[in-house]
């Protein structure tokens, strides 16, 4: 005789998995290998004032937007998060996140400190935050330089701006030191791992434990 099916568990909340670094630490080469892997990670799609850079895709790395629009959104409450990043406007527009949340979907964000910050005050359960560190400042100079996206004022500007950038890794639960990508990313993935388990995320745990404190046949 078949057992009676099991029925289907509810979906546990998603979290908000935020990744910040310095500039050129290589958050972003993470970010795009965790996506690749993770099929339950979406990416948070930021608003930005800042131009194109070669190769970026309007609605697919950032919505680019100009002063008005990004004002007019900060008015309505339409973001959750926003600041001035290196002389250009960044946030995070609120509802396309809340309905992955509720969807049991995570949520990745590519973001600096200023918007962790205002994440955490949105929503602190669903933060969980993860700052990146090159392994030197010779390396950050480096990886800058290759990537060739900036001139070489603006990768000055940079690297100016790290030593006041990394005084915030002691304000996020996890630290990792990008050494290898690929090492990197599976400490990403550990993490996600252990904090999808948290009790505050699996809302549904109460009602299905209920079910072993009844005898069969009852109830």
């Amino acid at each position: 005789m078949l057992e009676p099916a099991s029925p289907p568990r509810p979906k546990r909340r998603g979290l908000m998995l935020v990744l910040s670094s310095p500039s050129g630490a290589g958050k972003t080469s993470i970010s795009r290998r965790v996506l690749e892997l993770e099929p339950e990670v979406t990416m948070s799609v930021s608003v930005t004032t800042r131009p194109k850079r070669p190769g970026e895709r309007d609605g697919i790395d950032y919505h680019f937007i100009d002063e008005a629009r990004f004002s007019a959104m900060v008015e309505a409450g339409e973001l959750l998060e926003h600041a001035l990043v290196y002389g250009h406007h960044y946030g995070t527009p609120r509802k396309a996140v809340e309905e992955a949340l509720a969807a049991g979907r995570d949520v990745l964000f590519d973001i600096d400190w200023q918007g962790a910050q205002q994440l955490r005050e949105a929503a602190a359960d669903d933060v969980v935050g993860v700052f990146i560190l090159a392994p030197s400042l010779e390396a950050l100079a480096e990886r800058l330089r290759a990537r060739a996206q900036d001139s070489e004022e603006v990768v000055r500007y940079r690297l100016a701006r790290v030593a006041a950038d990394v005084t915030h890794w002691a304000e996020y639960e996890y630290v990792i030191i990008n050494e290898e990508l690929d090492k990197s990313v599976a400490a990403v993935r550990a993490i996600l791992a252990a904090e999808r388990l948290k009790r505050r995320r699996q809302p549904f745990l109460s009602e299905f434990v209920q079910r072993f404190r009844t005898a069969p046949g009852e109830g």
